[in-house]
């Protein structure tokens, strides 16, 4: 199914889903969740991220599927924003009964779903892109009752290797635009904290409301003082308004971006000339056979997207680990789920990559007893009590119109910074 059709059904029915074909007849289905934004700001990211779901889920179905059933993935549109994505959850929840959702994309999604649907159900919830530090707290205290899962670190780490990376490039001062939600006030909050102690100065700072037809007012906010370069926290469709307003308003060619901004789209729309002195931070990935292999199917069956669509190496690895739980559970319960989503994951079992051949060896495995450790297409993952991971953080720049990965920051680096900051 191609993203024009399905973003016609979504808008349309506000619900699609994936019927991946199974390698054998199955006598059952096992139906998980997906609420992500096919639509609004953040809908490329879910347009990919929605891809690779079904990729894991082809692949595990080619395995044999999983806990003697096929999996299928019931999608609903998030549209971008909060009370739609509850909607889609509750109706998951309440009505499909699934027992986990994966998703949201976008924090603003991921919370309100997590607090109103999910954790007051004892769904589990795996999001592959929602980086908020609100989500840690929550988990710290109690609130998401050990049910939330999520395959991307936070922006208690991201916005302190931003800040890191900006001085190491020399931009020791510059403007900031940033998304009016709980994504871009806790990731500008990290940034300045650390930037700013280490020896950075912003000019101004401008908060802006998702989907306006103009963002001049804000441009122009942040533009008083002349300042020499502009730290953009948005998503592709807001941010290339921002960003080709920011230049005709005779705005600095110099841009630091957060990982959303890592698109195509974005470069296309804007013009690669005026973004050869942009640069940017996104969560890491440590190669592996995984990674190769993801580098390889999801451009064969993504309808358009490459490898390094944000989201999606992520999503493909949130899907195969709730799958590899389920089969580890032996039933599609969400408790069940929970505690085997650890016991897949981590160190001290025989490592299993992505694709249908590791994931058939990792079935037969687990009906010998056996544990086993996915190290998936971002590496190997190790959740944390609160559900989260760690891992490094990708420095990557915009080069005559192509992203560039000019190194690596470590997780040991970022914490170094984040040990010599003041007290909050």
């Amino acid at each position: 199914m191609r993203f024009a059709s399905l973003i016609a059904v979504a808008a349309v029915a506000a619900a699609a889903q994936f019927q991946p074909a199974p390698a054998m007849a199955q006598g059952c289905t096992h139906t998980i969740g997906m609420v992500v934004s096919l639509t609004g700001p953040a809908g490329r990211f879910g347009q990919a991220a929605s891809k690779s779901a079904e990729l894991a889920f082809n692949d595990l179905n080619a395995a044999g599927g999983v806990a003697g059933c096929r999996l299928a993935i019931d999608l609903r549109d998030a549209q971008s924003q909060g009370s739609v994505a509850v909607d889609q959850a509750r109706q998951l929840v309440d009505l499909r009964r699934v027992p986990a959702i994966l998703g949201g994309i976008i924090s603003s999604v991921s919370i309100p779903i997590l607090t109103s649907v999910t954790a007051p159900a004892g769904v589990v919830q795996i999001s592959p892109a929602s980086s908020s530090p609100t989500l840690t707290r929550l988990a710290a205290e109690g609130t998401s009752k050990g049910m939330f899962f999520r395959t991307i670190t936070s922006d208690a780490l991201q916005g302190t290797a931003a800040a890191k990376y900006a001085m190491d490039q020399g931009l020791k001062e510059l403007a900031i635009i940033h998304v009016n939600n709980d994504f871009g006030v806790n990731m500008v909050a990290e940034f300045r904290r650390a930037f700013e102690a280490l020896g950075g100065k912003i000019t101004n700072t401008v908060p802006y409301n998702p989907s306006q037809p103009s963002y001049a007012p804000e441009v122009t906010a942040a533009m008083r003082g002349n300042p020499p370069a502009l730290y953009l926290v948005s998503y592709p469709g807001d941010g290339t308004t921002i960003a080709r307003t920011w230049l005709q308003q005779g705005g600095a060619q110099t841009f630091l971006l957060n990982d959303g901004m890592n698109s195509a789209d974005f470069i296309r729309d804007v013009g690669p000339r005026f973004l050869n002195n942009a640069f940017g931070t996104s969560s890491g990935t440590v190669r592996t056979p995984s990674t190769e292999y993801f580098a390889t199917a999801y451009p064969a069956m993504s309808g358009g997207f490459d490898a390094n669509a944000p989201a999606a190496d992520r999503a493909y690895d949130a899907a195969a680990i709730l799958g590899l739980a389920i089969a580890k559970a032996g039933r599609a319960e969400s408790a069940a789920i929970r505690d085997a989503i650890r016991e897949v994951t981590g160190p001290g079992g025989e490592t299993i990559h992505a694709g249908a051949a590791e994931f058939r060896r990792a079935l037969q495995l687990l009906r010998e007893g056996k544990r086993i450790s996915y190290v998936g297409v971002i590496g190997p993952v190790t959740f944390d009590p609160n559900g989260d991971i760690t891992g490094p953080f990708r420095k990557w720049r915009i080069t005559d119109g192509n992203i560039v990965t000019v190194g690596e920051m470590s997780t040991n680096e970022v914490q170094d910074v984040q040990r010599r900051l003041p007290p909050r």
